[in-house]
């Protein structure tokens, strides 16, 4: 009986090595070969850095230089609680796969039990011979219904817990990727309306000084009225700036304090920050091509492995149409006293297969069928539109890069221009040539020409790392070092 147990064992084994999923093939990206152009007109910005490497091969240290950014990226992994979620769901995908891969092989158990039950005469005689009240021991090893997975139901559903368990692994270096693309982008958000708020205050406090002036001279008779209020209202209208940016700064604050999971003040030995002016405060990456996105991007590995799942699904489906054996057995010993349990003549066994196939099932099994196959279709789709928003992504990173650039280019000009504008103003001013309204309406332009300024390199900033996400940068602390970023005992694991 046992030489005859491990045989039928040995080849469920085998068998349950095919299944019945149809093979996977992957679906032809629906994008273009190459990435569009800058708009005509515009060239397309070179690297600057001159970097070669994929944006997957540099570190989020080495793309983000400003040491307080470095710091609260670091924060922000330890302590974002959408991170954590995304790690502990890697655990529970994991524990679902153990769950269903321990089906593969059968479950053998300790088996012991005691019975006392009175039979009749003609009962005793074909069991123990004693009438009336009797008592059974017994002990053994044995075999719940486990399937001999001949059609491969049980290895597909292996196989769709498994790609499941992949694509969570993938969800969560997405999520690590977006955190750190999300927290270097609300830490710009503050800082734009930090430097804002400190020019409005500048400004604020440059025009209450002239306002000083005005109303001295006013007092004197030396203006107009005119002049006098159009001072005060320049004095107000810096008041509300300055209000303005106050809170909106603050707002940007509480945002990304969420996101780096705590305080921004109990960081200790938190670096000063760089100004949007600095150059040095991100570097530049090549775009690369297309086809890289397939293997750059944690999403679309997700997209893809949820596609798996269900082409694994399908085969499962399939097997249902066929019959389903499963297997109970058990070898031990049995007596009628305690003490003889281990006797001589006291071992006994049980042999006990089963077998299903279903005949009238009321289109049951076909139905799953067509489920599953839709499922598989709804990720097909799923897959190729994942490829298609990476694709636009970059594309439009891509776009903007160069167009910001002049924008940005442009901006400077303007607030070099507006700044020579009011530096003659106040000396026509001064000399009597012009009228003071127009050393007033210099001053105001050149305060929004400045606000545009730290607003469109903050724009030329956000697209440098909206292209470094997209291209599927972010996922290594250490650009020297390729250790993934997922936290210890959560490493990827290859099919």
């Amino acid at each position: 009986m046992t030489k005859t147990l491990t045989t039928l064992l040995l080849v469920a084994g085998v068998l349950s090595g095919c299944t019945l999923a149809p093979k996977y093939e992957r679906p032809a990206p629906p994008v273009a070969g190459s990435f569009p152009v800058a708009p005509e007109g515009y060239a397309t910005a070179e690297v600057t850095s001159g970097e070669t490497r994929r944006a997957t091969d540099i570190g989020w240290r080495e793309f983000f230089r400003d040491p307080r950014l470095q710091a609260l990226i670091a924060t922000s992994l330890d302590n974002n609680r959408d991170l954590r979620q995304a790690a502990l769901r890697i655990e529970e995908a994991r524990a679902t796969y153990q769950v269903q891969r321990a089906d593969l092989l059968p479950t053998i158990n300790v088996e012991g039990g005691y019975t006392r039950a009175r039979t009749t005469p003609a009962e005793a005689a074909t069991v123990l011979g004693q009438p009336g009240v009797t008592e059974v021991y017994r002990v053994g090893l044995g075999i719940s219904s486990y399937e001999l997975d001949f059609f491969g139901r049980v290895r597909s559903l292996s196989n769709a817990a498994l790609a499941q368990y992949f694509a969570t692994e993938e969800a969560h270096r997405s999520a690590y990727i977006s955190l750190v693309s999300e927290v270097a982008k609300a830490y710009l958000a503050e800082r734009s309306f930090a430097e804002q708020y400190e020019l409005a205050r500048n400004t604020l406090q440059a025009r209450e000084s002239t306002y000083g002036l005005a109303k001295k001279r006013f007092d004197a008779g030396a203006t107009s009225a005119l002049d006098l209020r159009d001072n005060e209202s320049l004095v107000a209208q810096a008041r509300v700036s300055a209000a303005q940016l106050a809170r909106q700064r603050a707002q940007a604050q509480n945002a990304l304090e969420v996101l780096v999971g705590k305080p921004i003040g109990t960081i200790e030995n938190l670096p000063e920050p760089m100004r949007l002016s600095d150059e040095r405060i991100i570097s530049d990456i090549p775009a690369g091509l297309p086809s890289e996105l397939l293997e750059q991007r944690p999403d679309i590995r997700q997209a893809e492995q949820l596609l798996l799942s269900a082409n694994a699904n399908i085969g499962a489906a399939r097997a249902a149409f066929f019959p389903r054996i499963s297997l109970t057995t058990s070898v031990g010993t049995i007596s009628p006293t305690f003490s003889g349990l281990f006797d001589a003549g006291t071992r006994a066994w049980s042999f006990a297969p089963q077998l299903t196939l279903p005949i009238f099932d009321y289109g049951r099994n076909l139905s799953n069928l067509d489920l599953a196959n839709v499922r598989k279709n709804i990720q097909i789709a799923n897959y190729e539109k994942t490829i298609q928003t990476a694709f636009a992504e970059v594309a439009d990173a891509l776009v903007a890069r160069g167009t910001l650039e002049d924008q940005v280019t442009g901006q400077e000009q303007v607030r070099d221009a507006e700044a020579a504008r009011y530096e003659l103003s106040r000396l026509r001013f001064r000399t009597g040539v012009a009228s003071y309204l127009d050393e007033l309406d210099a001053q105001r332009q050149l305060f929004t020409a400045e606000q545009a300024l730290i607003q469109a390199r903050q724009l030329r900033l956000n697209n440098a790392i909206d292209l470094y996400r997209a291209l599927g940068g972010g996922l290594k602390a250490d650009s020297a070092v390729a250790q993934q970023a997922a936290p210890a005992g959560q490493q990827p694991v290859t099919q």
